[in-house]
């Protein structure tokens, strides 16, 4: 059982932070050592998922390729070695339809069809999706993943851009996340405001989110002989969605299968603000690439400021402090309070009232920080529904609180956001990489050596290096093995480019998952 006991570690001294800018962070409050350690730790779980050409989430839970976690992955990756984080995206954009979507899973053939649900057979990408211009060869499921992806590639490539020059790294990847966004912002405008619609929760992300609840209750589910849940024989059930979750997750995928994978045609859509959030956070660093490659960008960063704008106009409530979904089916916010809710912090264009509310929620009565959480929980420590253990219905994830964490440290709260790394880097190693934790105590649950709890772990680690050089102890640049890796001549090096300015547009002044 993927679980552990209680946490022995301490909480955090939140009151013992220095502060910093968002270009300079505070130095790490844990001694050399700890630090050295912890970020060896870090990279023997990526060693260990690594198969070649990608890296998995969990060896046991999730053996295939997921998109989101192949972004967050790549980023941690960038410093132990970005020719492998850069394989990591490629491989994932080697599996792009021919319609611009990424699909959430590239099944390696490898792995046995009962060793995950759904599993490719399920999908029938390469017949179902061929009129969406699906893979004939690779096979993958047919729907999608928050676009993360851009962001990814444009700090993979600061991380050695001699490298990526040489390569021609951005030149290949940049056309085929144009295309991505292009799915995006076209297909997927269900509501018409201008912003994406998912079409099933495991889009999203947060597969079984209290937000899904109300538009999930129109589907039907599809009968529970009809499939065998495969993550039950590796996780706790009390940890994981329920039976009639899962029966509602199936029939809209049977559906949007059977329907030849056309978009605007099922009876679940929703504007989410964390993934648009995380679409235009992209757009900013896809203007970035395009300056690189020598293109002015311009079109691109006045898009993420349009979509921003319309962000804050369809999702934000202002009684309530934070954004909230649409369902547009109905046309109706889902006043269910997310930590998809609070993710926009991310973005540097928002509204500063917008910021100071963000702010105000994120460490209020209904997640908590600072106060009665560690970390900030994925649901409102209020709602009638939030559970400290299943899924997305309560419990604290690294993914989540490390997009918190910049965002704070972008809008210039680096008190907050010094704490908040803090707590991560300490439930990080104390849990064993877990895949997501209970948010009062830090308590494990789902998969351990999770792939992205690790990637994010060494990203923060490297806060205190990016600009200055400092190495991380024993360890760092080693093989799970214990060898020592050999660089090639760009291979390892830190250029101090300023990565928190640039993943978030600033310039430079300034699951179960299916």
């Amino acid at each position: 059982m993927d679980r552990t006991t209680q946490l022995t570690a301490r909480r955090p001294d939140r009151g013992a932070h220095v502060g910093g800018d968002v270009y300079d962070p505070a130095a790490p409050t844990a001694p050399t050592a700890s630090s050295g350690s912890l970020h060896r730790a870090a990279a023997e779980v990526l060693a260990d998922n690594w198969t070649g050409r990608s890296t998995v989430p969990s060896r046991k839970l999730y053996p295939h390729q997921w998109s989101w976690d192949s972004a967050f992955i790549a980023i941690g990756l960038r410093h132990l070695s970005p020719l492998r984080a850069q394989t990591e995206l490629e491989t994932l954009l080697a599996a792009q339809w021919g319609d611009g979507r990424i699909p959430h899973i590239v099944f390696n053939p490898s792995v046995p069809l009962d060793a995950y649900f759904p599993s490719p057979d399920f999908w029938r990408s390469s017949t179902a999706g061929r009129g969406a211009g699906a893979p004939r060869t690779t096979q993958t499921s047919g729907i999608v993943q928050p676009p993360v992806h851009a962001l990814a590639a444009w700090l993979v490539h600061r991380a050695d851009p001699g490298l990526s020059r040489a390569r021609g790294f951005l030149s290949r990847v940049y056309p085929r996340l144009a295309a991505w966004h292009r799915y995006l912002l076209h297909r997927r405008d269900l509501g018409g405001g201008g912003l994406a619609s998912v079409v099933h929760p495991w889009e999203q992300g947060m597969d079984n989110s209290p937000t899904w609840d109300a538009p999930l209750a129109r589907i039907t589910p599809a009968p529970a002989r009809s499939f065998r849940r495969a993550d039950l024989d590796h996780g706790a059930a009390e940890d994981r969605p329920t039976d009639l979750d899962y029966g509602r997750y199936v029939r809209l995928a049977v559906d949007y299968r059977d329907a030849g994978y056309a978009d605007g045609q099922g009876e679940f859509a929703v504007e989410d603000p964390a993934f648009n959030a995380l679409l235009i956070a992209s757009e900013h660093a896809l203007a970035r690439i395009a300056k690189e490659l020598g293109a002015p960008g311009t079109a691109r960063q006045a898009r993420a400021e349009r979509l921003t704008a319309a962000l804050v106009e369809r999702l934000w409530d202002p009684a309530e402090g934070m954004f909230f979904c649409r369902d547009a089916t109905t046309d109706a916010l889902v006043p269910e309070r997310s930590v998809s809710g609070l993710l926009p912090l991310l973005l540097p264009g928002l509204p500063r009232d917008v910021v100071a509310a963000l702010v105000r929620t994120v460490h209020g009565p209904h997640f908590g920080l600072g106060d009665a959480t560690r970390l900030v929980p994925s649901y409102d420590l209020t709602g009638e529904a939030f559970d400290p253990h299943r899924y997305w219905r309560g419990p604290a994830w690294f993914n989540t609180n490390w997009m918190l964490e910049r965002g704070l440290r972008l809008h210039g709260e680096s008190g907050r956001a010094d704490a908040l790394r803090a707590a991560l880097l300490e439930t990080a190693g104390a849990s064993g990489f877990a895949e997501y934790v209970d948010p009062y105590t830090g308590e494990a649950c789902g998969a351990l050596a999770f792939s992205w709890t690790a990637a994010l772990t060494l990203d923060l680690l490297h806060q205190d290096d990016q600009d200055h050089g400092h190495d991380h102890g024993p360890g760092h640049g080693r093989h799970h093995d214990g060898h020592e890796q050999h660089h090639g001549p760009h291979e390892g090096r830190h250029h101090g480019h300023h990565d928190n300015e640039v993943v978030f547009g600033m310039s430079d002044q300034g699951g179960d998952r299916g």
